[in-house]
């Protein structure tokens, strides 16, 4: 049974009018960040009102989040508009840009419905936390940069942050610039951000629109240069199977998978972080199904791809929204004005949608984030710069590809040189500890007690080798290295050739190589490799304590403080 049907059979009358009052609320956002997002993206800003229409009715009945609001998004605009403008006549044909959206949307949407039915959630994990952060800093930059001209009233042609950079400091410096645009722009941008300071339950971007109509009807804004909306086309959403070129299907599937990915990694950290509080449960394979299925009808419809919006829900769940009833008033007003009131927002001034934008992009750069891994973890703050830079310098798609790339070497880095620790004995403390943590810690004259913390695969197998040696080669008159192997949790074919190799050079220097606390995994791996034979069963131990004690009782030597290195150092 689809979701919706579910909470609608579940529905509770004292439900409705709060749906109600939150929907009025939604859609006074709804609106005017569906045009501006639209526009972010290279598309008319109808579009954004047709989008916002369809992914809201399908996750109405597919979603299985009672108040998450789908929509266009900030952080997928750019990379909408570097996936569609490269296909784009010279010329500029909106319409050939409407319909690659659409199929691209449609690509989106197959993506993440197939994600989802085979059950693939984690791929939303592919972008660690620091390289998100600098990902999302770019794209602040570069959105910000992107809106100032229209801003500022003229237009640039110019590719690249650095590009853009120069065309907007030429333009300025030409007089390019609208002074009553400036105003608009620039006192729009102030008016947001100072009512979200003081009065964050006031819907700045309604009252910053509202004011920015009367302006131009007070003021004659266009008549002084300033750029308007215009006049919105009238009617519903219209059914269109788009049209596009087979040569364009390669680069909108490139594009498809970074977007896919970019809002499955949104949609589950907001369903996840609105679940927890609301006390409910998530489900990220539904919800990548419903997101699938938003996108796929937006794509049908002269839409381009959605995502959830973290701001839009708070909105809609600070309005008192208990369900999904929340987005399908919204739709039912956006449709009542484009059939009844299409001229609207024809007054509306292009800089005031810039400023829509703007401020949503200072919402989604994290400097403190930033500054949190430089105090906290340098390696991880210059993951999140190298990040920063791909999406600043390369552009938004090759960012996401160097942010997506980075997670993984990130994580090939850290398993490939582990951390290691010679254990001791300390006085207090129960188990076994690092020598390097505890400089006074004792240790059993002749052995060698060491832990790795990683698995032992092809990457790292002669680190863990060099490892052994370099400790074999610190201790005094060594003859048994016990490997304290619990997070060994695997062994591969080459590292199994390795310890081999490890175990013969050992024993020729009189040194023993003997495992405690060997997952059983591990052991019947190493079994099925032929290394039991080689290392015998007494080689083996089922606790660290267990193989010392043996090896005390064996030496008949005791704990003492540890030993200085043979070479002085």
């Amino acid at each position: 049974m689809p979701p919706g049907v579910q909470t609608l059979r579940t529905y509770r009358r004292s439900w409705l009018v709060k749906d109600l009052v939150a929907g009025v609320v939604l859609t006074t956002l709804l609106v005017p960040q569906g045009m501006a997002y639209a526009e972010l993206a290279g598309l008319p800003a109808i579009t954004g009102l047709y989008t916002s229409v369809m992914c809201l009715l399908a996750y109405a009945v597919a979603g299985p989040s009672r108040i998450l609001v789908l929509g266009p998004d900030s952080s997928l605009g750019p990379m909408i508009a570097a996936t569609i403008l490269p296909l784009v006549a010279s010329g500029g044909d909106s319409d050939r840009a409407i319909a690659l959206a659409s199929v691209l949307a449609l690509m989106v949407g197959a993506i993440t419905m197939l994600a989802g039915v085979g059950r693939l959630g984690f791929i939303a994990d592919l972008i660690s936390k620091p390289t998100m952060i600098g990902y999302m800093n770019g794209l602040a930059l570069t959105i910000l940069v992107g809106q100032l001209p229209k801003l500022f009233g003229f237009s640039v042609d110019a590719d690249g942050l650095i590009g853009e950079v120069d065309a907007l400091v030429r333009g300025l410096a030409d007089g390019a610039a609208v002074p009553a645009a400036v105003g608009v722009g620039v006192g729009c941008i102030a008016l947001v951000l100072l009512l979200q300071r003081l009065l964050p339950k006031v819907p700045a971007v309604l009252v910053m629109v509202v004011l920015a109509i009367g302006a131009t009807v007070v003021f004659d804004l266009g008549e002084h240069g300033v750029k308007l909306v215009g006049r919105l086309p009238k009617g519903l959403p219209p059914f269109t199977v788009p049209d596009i070129r087979w040569d364009d299907l390669g680069p909108l599937f490139v594009g498809a998978l970074g977007i896919a990915l970019v809002s499955l990694a949104d949609t589950i950290s907001n369903a996840t972080a609105f679940a927890n509080r609301s006390g409910q449960e998530v489900r990220g394979n539904n919800e990548m199904i419903a997101i699938g299925a938003a996108n796929a009808a937006a794509g049908l419809f002269q839409g381009f791809p959605v995502s959830t919006s973290g701001s839009r829900t708070a909105v809609a769940e600070r309005a008192g929204a208990k369900t999904q009833l929340t987005g399908l008033v919204g739709v039912a007003l956006i449709l009542l004005m484009l059939v009844l009131l299409p001229g609207l927002f024809r007054n509306l001034p292009q800089p005031a949608l810039a400023a829509v934008v703007i401020t949503a992009s200072l919402s989604l750069a994290d400097l403190s984030g930033a500054g949190r891994l430089w105090r906290q973890r340098k390696a991880e703050f210059w993951l999140c710069m190298a990040a920063f830079l791909g999406v600043a310098l390369l552009g938004v798609l090759p960012g996401i590809a160097v942010a997506v790339g980075l997670s993984i070497l990130n994580v090939f880095r850290r398993a490939w040189w582990p951390y290691s620790a010679v254990l001791g004995r300390v006085a207090g403390l129960e188990g076994y500890h690092d020598v390097s943590s505890h400089p006074g810690a004792q240790r059993l004259p002749g052995l060698v007690l060491l832990r790795f913390d990683a698995p032992l695969f092809f990457a790292n197998a002669k680190s863990f080798r060099d490892e052994v040696r370099g400790a074999v080669w610190e201790a005094v008159e060594p003859r048994c290295v016990v490997v304290a192997a619990e997070p060994v949790t695997d062994v591969d074919t080459t590292a199994a050739d390795v310890l081999e190799e490890l175990h013969e050079a050992l024993r020729e220097r009189g040194v023993e190589l003997v495992f405690a606390e060997l997952k059983d995994p591990v052991r019947r791996k190493i079994e099925r490799y032929g290394l039991a034979r080689t290392f015998g069963p007494e080689a083996f131990y089922p606790t660290v304590e267990s193989a010392v004690e043996a090896f005390r009782e064996r030496a008949g030597v005791e704990w003492s403080a540890t030993p200085a290195s043979p070479r002085g150092d």
